[in-house]
């Protein structure tokens, strides 16, 4: 049984992305997957139904918004975490349980520590825990960007999530992730079990170089715009950064594209040379269109699929060193990293004056992601821990 959070159909977002290629992978090797998972809408639950040629059997649970987010809050001031309430429904729990009691499976594979409450009492089928990346480690890091009394609440619940991770990791037999560096959060847990890591792919079909002409001095950055990592980011870079590239190269422009901008966000476009896109209904074109992509979260974990989507299109990407370590490249060979305003500035314009460069870098970056991201190898990586 193939159990997770947010319906692994369609893959149009990162977590649900690797969660597909998992239940994809199983299928393709003869397995016969049982998907069980939930939707947000009627809307979600038709295109959910793609599912089935890549299983053999599903179970959707389509909950009510307004209901999740009253268990959410229920939890406040509870020692469970909200996340967990959140993601808990109680016809959801009721469908597992009639699930396990019909049929015995021979391996449970859940996606994120938000599903795991599901089936963490099971114990007579081996169990494992993708946490892809740990979630609490998120909440907590949101806590030096957010004022307080709102950074007192996300260091709560982070404190609160990273204590059930670690008792949830107990009641399973391999715990893994995304990166390395999950792995080595996982592993200070201390909890004796077994842990692991595959890399998420790129569709690099889908993604790859295609011969448009870019425009000059152009940067671009794409993902999802109500996501406050991204937001954070973005508008720290029109602020802090493009004055600098600005001041040797006057006609920058900074192209954001990506779905649902807040109002912070879309008042981006009043600064000269921005341009906030929105919903596009191809975001390939669009950022080919530019000469370099840019990835300057200051939080990140795990791996930031924008970055092998860019990599794979042959756009050289200039990513914070903490985003950067997600992927499995060299800096300076196959992606560039910053820190600082001005570093993003300098790695930046010496993409813009060196033509060479930008070539080397392109080429590179497709060359890695070809041979380190692809979901065939991450499929092969995962299928190494074999309870």
């Amino acid at each position: 049984m193939k159990l997770s959070h947010r319906f692994p159909y369609p893959p149009t977002r990162g977590d649900k992305i690797r969660s597909f290629n998992m239940v994809k992978h199983l299928h393709e090797q003869g397995h016969e997957v049982t998907v069980a998972s939930m939707s947000r809408s009627p809307e979600e639950t038709a295109e959910c139904q793609g599912i089935k040629e890549y299983c053999h059997t599903f179970f959707l649970t389509e909950i009510n918004e307004n209901v999740q987010n009253i268990r959410m809050v229920l939890r406040l001031l509870s020692k469970d975490p909200s996340s967990m309430g959140y993601f808990y429904s109680n016809e959801m729990a009721s469908d597992v349980k009639q699930l396990l009691h019909d049929k015995k499976f021979d391996f449970i594979m859940v996606f994120s520590s938000s599903a795991a409450q599901y089936v963490e009492h099971v114990t007579d089928t081996p169990k494992m825990l993708d946490y892809c990346d740990m979630d609490s480690q998120k909440w907590l890091a949101y806590v030096d960007y957010k004022r307080w009394p709102i950074s007192m609440g996300y260091a709560l619940e982070g404190k609160k999530l990273e204590a059930d991770e670690k008792r949830l990791a107990k009641k399973f037999d391999l715990g893994s992730g995304a990166t390395d560096f999950e792995v080595e959060t996982l592993e200070e847990f201390n909890t004796g079990i077994a842990t692991g890591y595959f890399p998420n792919g790129v569709d690099s079909d889908f993604f790859k170089p295609v011969d448009v002409d870019y425009k000059k001095n152009s940067i671009c950055f794409v993902g999802r715009m109500d996501y406050y990592p991204n937001e954070v980011c973005i508008i720290n870079f029109c602020h802090d950064v493009l004055p600098i590239i600005r001041e040797k190269y006057s006609d920058v422009t900074f192209k954001v594209i990506g779905a649902a901008p807040t109002k912070e966000v879309l008042d981006l476009n009043t600064i000269d040379g921005v341009e906030v896109t929105g919903t596009v209904d191809d975001i390939r074109k669009h950022a080919q269109s530019c000469e370099v992509m840019v990835a300057p979260l200051m939080i990140a974990r795990g791996t930031q699929n924008k970055i092998l989507e860019g990599m794979a299109m042959g756009i050289p990407v200039v990513s914070s060193h903490l985003a950067a370590r997600g992927v499995d490249a060299e800096v300076d060979e196959h992606i560039l990293a910053a820190t600082t305003n001005e570093e993003y500035a300098e790695e930046i314009i010496s993409i813009f004056a060196d033509g060479n460069k930008r070539d080397q870098i392109s080429k590179a970056g497709r060359e890695r992601v070809l041979s380190h991201h692809n979901w065939k190898r991450g499929m092969e990586m995962m299928d190494e821990y074999d309870l």
